[in-house]
């Protein structure tokens, strides 16, 4: 009859042994410059180009584990045209923001803009032209839903342009982005449904579809494959997800993120 008894000392002796603490060594490397330079245009009945967003926002690499991600408040930052203007940015919050001193107004389509940020001695350069995008054709709630039941349908329509092959990037709002390509609907009308989860009643959603390149597009798949729910795609990027911000003084030391520039349309929308 001791038997039952002494198996479960011995059994719970096992247990209580492995609760030894275990430290694991996660590997460092130097941080790098993290690039967030993405500017939005809205056309208007005459079809010139004018920012609705223009800010670039600099941040270094952090480990896996921290909870802050460090901010770059000292760089110097400038985007000049082909034609040889200079725009100067600057962080005026001291938050690693930096925002333009004197306003472009107008982005040119047939422009080529150069992204210079010079950075503990170092400079970082990266190329962008103006990528054109179509409007939105209609957005509206349905009634289909997912896993859980209770997510919220969005059918989005557009047109897509049938004189080029397309890259879009649609943006839900709240950190949720989608990408998509042409490639199937050259030239056509397309329509699709897009899932919110633990959205309420009565809430207020602004979504937006803008142009990109095919690098921009292959570029936010990654980020969106990497992301989780929580961070979102544009927060700091995984090692390999490189963008095309290049590092003119030290290759090797190179930056991560992205510069682009897109034309947008966004429609605002209420959950019912």
């Amino acid at each position: 009859m001791k038997t039952p008894v002494l198996l479960l000392l011995l059994a719970c002796f096992v247990l209580f042994s492995c609760e030894d603490v275990i430290d694991v060594d996660v590997p460092t490397t130097e941080p790098q410059l993290v690039v967030d330079a993405y500017i939005r245009t809205a056309l208007s009945e005459n079809g010139t180009a004018f920012i609705e967003e223009n800010e670039i926002n600099l941040t270094l690499s952090a480990p896996f584990f921290d909870d802050e991600v460090p901010l770059v408040t000292d760089a110097t930052v400038s985007i000049t045209t082909g034609s040889g203007t200079t725009f100067v940015y600057d962080d005026v919050n001291n938050d690693g923001s930096y925002l333009p001193i004197t306003h472009f107004g107008i982005i040119e389509s047939d422009e080529t803009y150069t992204l210079t940020i010079e950075y503990e001695g170092e400079t970082y350069t990266a190329t962008a032209q103006l990528i054109p995008s179509v409007p939105i054709d209609n957005i509206e709630q349905g009634d289909d839903t997912l896993f859980d039941g209770d997510e919220i349908e969005i059918i989005l329509s557009f047109t897509d342009d049938g004189t080029r092959d397309d890259y879009y990037l649609f943006d839900f709002d709240f950190g949720e982005f989608l990408t998509s390509e042409d490639r199937f609907y050259q030239g056509n009308a397309f329509f699709f449904s897009y899932f919110y989860e633990d959205m309420p009643i009565g809430q207020e959603v602004t979504i937006s579809i803008l142009g990109i390149d095919e690098q921009f597009y292959n570029y936010m798949n990654l980020l969106l494959d990497q992301s989780d729910d929580t961070d979102g795609p544009f927060a700091t990027p995984p090692a390999t997800a490189r963008g095309n911000i290049i590092n003119t003084t030290d290759q090797e030391n190179f930056a991560l993120g992205y510069f682009a520039i897109s034309e947008s349309d966004s429609q605002q929308f209420t959950v019912q």
